[in-house]
């Protein structure tokens, strides 16, 4: 059996948590992390049908001590095995901002959630990337500035726009031990922040993606791609 470990953070619903069945499915051993366990039921449903390859932690990735205390759990529910997969998934999307009326408080969240949060976690977890491993960051086209055409969901575009900065940088410190870094946009997907009139189920999303991951090449790293493998404009 294939006992190479991922770590999918916002793994408790919608993309974060297809991820981790289709990984499960796979038959890996899967480190899953959320803000709040006790109210993840679908996760840990998942967990008490994997026993011993599903492991659940908190973590809320914009909070310094919760990166802290990840970073000591870690070790003890992978038998200091190395990550060969880490998913960089949580999100926060703040609906309905207008112009004028953009807090402060939701341009910080969105930045450390999906910027800074994610690039001090990769940081941290770095020795216990596996040589060769492979880093995903969930990032979205809105996050495009390329792309960009109206004034819309200006918080998540600002954290989405310097996620993919991470990206980059992460990629160039990681490549001397053949760890590929790339963003992925997971498409238009059915979940409580798509909608439902999205155009992808989560299923079909997390297969997509996980078909690209496992395709990556060197050459890839660094690079921002859609579900299907396209190259999308930074």
């Amino acid at each position: 059996m294939d006992r190479k470990h991922c770590l999918v953070t916002g793994a408790n619903r919608g993309l974060g948590l297809e991820l981790v069945s289709q990984l499960l499915a796979r038959q890996r051993h899967v480190v899953a992390t959320c803000r709040h366990p006790g109210k993840a039921t679908a996760l840990n449903r998942l967990a008490g049908e994997h026993p011993g390859r599903l492991h659940v932690l908190p973590l809320d990735v914009a909070d310094a001590r919760s990166r802290e205390a990840l970073l000591r759990d870690l070790p003890l529910v992978t038998d200091g095995q190395p990550l060969h997969l880490l998913i960089n998934n949580a999100g926060v999307l703040r609906g309905g901002e207008r112009f004028g009326q953009v807090a402060a408080e939701d341009l910080d969240t969105s930045f450390h959630t999906h910027a800074a949060g994610p690039f001090l976690l990769t940081q941290a977890l770095a020795p216990q990337l596996a040589e060769g491993a492979m880093v995903a960051n969930i990032s979205s086209e809105i996050g495009s500035i390329a792309l960009r055409q109206e004034f819309r969901t200006p918080s998540y575009a600002i954290g989405k726009a310097a996620q993919n900065m991470v990206t980059s940088l992460l990629s160039q410190a990681l490549a001397p031990r053949g760890i590929k870094v790339v963003a992925l946009h997971p498409g238009w997907v059915r979940t409580d922040m798509g909608g439902d009139n999205a155009a992808l189920s989560v299923a079909e999303s997390a297969a997509g993606l996980l078909q690209v991951i496992d395709h990556l090449t060197s050459e890839d790293s660094g690079r921002f791609l859609d579900w299907q493998g396209d190259p999308l404009p930074w």
